[in-house]
């Protein structure tokens, strides 16, 4: 009864010890993933209008203006008027909108709700380009390529959003900058943003594979 008991000790040890490893490599790999996007990308994400380099086209990373659970979406408002900005500051001639139409699902038209939005900001429909490929970061970085040939572009987005779009940009052969949209202090979503970036970045490297 003594060694059934001994064996059981060990391999809930063992169990143990092979869990605290998993756990381990999963947290160190989500850490890599990031801190490489970071390091690689960051010197390319702009918070100044005014020190922003010039490109013809901004490719505005699409979300909707309403939030799942109803909520007004102050991350989209904050893309919007940061694209309305380096429009009308002559750092970007026109506008790529990506994003998707959840309509039929009973959510939003992403696209038709950026155009609107920024029309709203004086900016002519003409200078809109509208992209329903975006559901993804990684499509509407491909759809920039493959679609309307980019090889440069100027990516709004908050921050944490597009370094992995620079990251993306590279892979693509694209020559991406980025202006930072503001990221408004709602802990909530600070939190649930952040962690499912750390995610969305080690999904990011295992894409490439």
């Amino acid at each position: 009864m003594y060694a059934t008991f001994e064996i059981m000790q060990k391999r809930g040890k063992f169990i143990i010890r092979t869990a605290i490893t998993i756990v381990s490599a999963v947290v160190l790999v989500i850490v890599v993933c990031n801190v490489t996007v970071t390091i690689k990308t960051q010197s390319r994400c702009y918070d100044s209008i005014e020190e922003i380099p010039y490109n013809e086209y901004g490719l505005l990373l699409g979300t909707s203006p309403i939030t799942p659970q109803g909520d007004h979406n102050y991350y989209y408002d904050n893309r919007i008027k940061a694209t309305a900005e380096l429009y009308h500051k002559g750092k970007i001639k026109r506008i790529i909108a990506s994003g998707g139409d959840y309509s039929e699902q009973g959510g939003c038209n992403e696209v038709i709700a950026m155009r609107d939005s920024l029309m709203a900001y004086n900016i002519p429909d003409s200078a809109i380009l509208l992209d329903y490929n975006g559901t993804r970061t990684l499509n509407s970085i491909k759809q920039a390529k493959n679609t309307y040939a980019l090889d440069c572009a100027t990516i709004i987005s908050q921050e944490y959003h597009n370094e992995r779009a620079i990251f993306l940009s590279n892979r693509y052969d694209i020559k991406a900058i980025a202006y930072n949209a503001k990221t408004p202090m709602i802990i909530n979503k600070l939190i649930k943003n952040n962690l499912r970036e750390y995610l969305a970045r080690v999904k990011m490297f295992i894409d490439f594979f």
